[in-house]
């Protein structure tokens, strides 16, 4: 099949993608390709942008029947820069679960990314692999793009931190232990051995302390030491020992070959059990009736030259993705997050009033008392009858509520209180992620 069958016919106003992606920029990122309806039919992670995208409409591509497929139907072509190829492999994931492209055939399904887990409410704290983590009592690090360099890793640790990974039940106070006999890492130096009471509790929680503050970045003194030593060994003509550690430094420096949690959420890992939030948001605020339909409202700035927001809907605690809008801000001069939420609360539920529709059980804004307030505003101008409305302030989880001069504060395990988390995260995500899909001016609510 030549390259001249694939190539598509383009109208004069249409974009070309071949002419598109030359203008690509040559640094990471994820590109999309949409149809004649403009729905996504592809995406794929690049670790440069331009040459990745354009190797679909060379000779070589034309050869592969399902290349040469997918090409057939692409009528644009678009991009997300990220700032790495680590982000780029991240955000590829996140998008392909959400929006399902057709010629994806994987990462489609709930299988997520790994993670490093350190479970630190136990007195001998244990570190895990894990897929599915806790959703309370551990400290969590990920997620990671490698399954098996992530072993590895862990394993490397461990030879340097001599923590357990073993899932015992130790405790500190509990004599019996002393008559429990210890693994084979204990023999070989790579565990302190706490099953048989070998360390105290404070020594080995000083040693998990060190493993998170490497976690956290503080490294540099342990990959320098790593380094000499290598050095070192290689001098002395130990070259085993020199290799060894080579490739030990391999595996502490893939650490770097994450994302976190914040920026790249995985949310079908972390579960919210959604009849017990809402159950939990009822009793809290002493709703009248339980409440069925939330709405979450965020604001984003595009290339700080454009204002959107983002409007999800949650039905039954759960997310309902066709009540999802967009919304261009058009009245607002400039950055101003208070005016551009009472615009959109002004449009959004002024439409509903006049086509006569219910209003959602919950309103929820994303920020503070100035946020909240803009939303309030809105609504009297309408003259009509709030919905419950609140404001939820991401850095301290602080819950605002109208006539109220204090923040409420709920525990940071409150059903209720993930629930709302998962609603407000979801809006910043649409928000933060999906403009290059909604870029259409039919795609925005006008």
């Amino acid at each position: 099949m030549s390259v001249s069958s694939i190539i598509l016919v383009m109208t004069s106003s249409e974009p070309d993608p071949r002419e598109k992606v030359r203008d690509f920029p040559t640094t990471p990122g994820v590109y999309l390709m949409k149809d004649d309806r403009g729905r996504v039919i592809y995406l794929g992670k690049a670790v440069n942008l331009r040459s990745r995208a354009s190797s679909y409409f060379n000779k070589a591509a034309a050869l592969d029947r399902r290349t040469a497929d997918l090409v057939r139907e692409i009528r644009d072509i678009d991009f997300i820069a990220a700032d790495s190829e680590v982000d780029a492999l991240l955000l590829e994931a996140r998008l392909i679960k959400d929006v399902q492209p057709r010629f994806n055939q994987e990462l489609k399904d709930d299988k997520t990314f790994p993670y490093l887990e350190i479970f630190i409410r136990e007195d001998f704290p244990r570190v895990e692999f894990t897929r599915k983590p806790q959703t309370r009592g551990t400290k969590l690090y990920g997620p990671f793009t490698s399954a098996k360099k992530l072993r590895g890793t862990i394993a490397v640790l461990q030879k340097i931190f001599r923590f357990r990974t073993c899932s015992l039940d130790i405790e500190a106070g509990d004599e019996r232990w002393r008559w429990f006999r210890p693994c084979l890492l204990a023999s070989i130096n790579q565990c302190t051995a706490p099953c048989n009471l070998r360390i105290s509790k404070d020594e080995y929680r000083r040693d998990i302390d060190r493993l998170r503050l490497f976690l956290d970045g503080k490294k540099d003194k342990l990959l320098t030491d790593m380094r000499s030593e290598m050095q070192q060994a290689s001098h002395d003509l130990q070259f085993e020992k020199a290799a060894r550690i080579r490739d030990e430094l391999k595996a502490l420096e893939s650490l770097n070959q994450r994302g976190n949690l914040d920026e790249h959420v995985q949310p079908e890992v972390f579960f919210i059990d959604p009849k017990k939030g809402l159950a939990g948001l009822q009793k809290i605020f002493k709703l009248a009736e339980l409440p069925r339909r939330i709405e979450g409202v965020d604001i984003a700035h595009l290339g700080g030259n454009e204002t959107v927001a983002s409007l999800v809907q949650f039905i039954d605690g759960l997310p309902f993705k066709h009540g999802y809008r967009r919304f261009r801000i058009k009245g607002v001069d400039g950055i101003d997050d208070f005016a551009s939420i009472h615009e959109v609360v002004l449009r959004r539920l002024g439409k509903l009033s006049r086509d006569g529709e219910s209003f959602p059980d919950i309103l929820l804004v994303d920020g503070g008392k100035g946020q909240l307030n803009a939303a309030m505003r809105a609504m009297h101008s309408l003259g009509i009858t709030p919905p419950f409305t609140l404001g939820l302030a991401k850095q301290e989880e602080e819950i605002y509520l109208p006539g109220e001069s204090e923040p409420r504060r709920l525990s940071r395990h409150s059903y209720a209180l993930r629930l709302l988390q998962y609603v407000r995260d979801e809006a910043h995500r649409f928000a933060q992620h999906y403009h290059h899909l909604l870029r259409k001016k039919a795609t925005f609510d006008e």
